[in-house]
C-alpha cells in the first residue's frame, strides 16, 4: 500500500493492509465492474459489497468469480 493509502485508511480507523496481490485484484474487480456493467459506479459499489463480505475466500478467487458472472451476463 502507498503512504497516501495506509494514511487514509488509519484515519477512518483501519488498521488493514493491502498486498500487493490483493490490491491487484481488487482494482482487476473494479475494472472489471465498470467496464462489463457500463456503470462506472459499480465498482466502487461490488469493492464496498467484497469489503464487507464475511469470508476467507481470497480476493484471488473472488476475481474468478466476478470474471465468470460477468462472463456469463454478457453472454
Amino acid at each position: 500500500m502507498d503512504d497516501w493509502l495506509k494514511r487514509v485508511a488509519a484515519a477512518v480507523g483501519s488498521d488493514e493492509q493491502l498486498s500487493g496481490e490483493d490490491a491487484d485484484a481488487l482494482l482487476k474487480i473494479a475494472r472489471i465492474a465498470a467496464h462489463e456493467s457500463d456503470d462506472r459506479r459499480n465498482a466502487p459499489l461490488l469493492c464496498y459489497l467484497i469489503g464487507r463480505m464475511q469470508t476467507d475466500r481470497p480476493l484471488s478467487e473472488i476475481l474468478e468469480a466476478v470474471k465468470e458472472a460477468s462472463a456469463r451476463s454478457s453472454s
